[in-house]
């Protein structure tokens, strides 16, 4: 399976970045499944927690709030006013 860069910043740091399979964040009009090969895309998220599967199978959690999700060429990017790893 083909593999996403991922990018999780808040307002004043990067959260976590690296390699990934599949992105879950939850929207204004629901949640949302990203993987490889995804239309771009800009949305607003809600407040909640961003699932990222990463390239070795690896679970990481992050709450985010107040920001927006883009995905362009495999590039997904989660700017929140405030995220932290779980």
């Amino acid at each position: 399976m083909a593999d996403l860069t991922v990018t999780v910043v808040s307002a004043d740091e990067q959260v976590w970045s690296g390699q990934a399979t599949m992105v879950v964040a939850r929207t204004r009009v629901g949640e949302i499944g990203i993987l490889a090969g995804h239309q771009p895309l800009l949305g607003v998220l809600s407040a909640g927690e961003v699932r990222i599967t990463a390239a070795d199978g690896g679970r990481i959690t992050a709450n985010a709030e107040d920001g927006f999700i883009s995905v362009e060429n495999d590039t997904v990017t989660i700017a929140a006013r405030a995220a932290s790893l779980v």
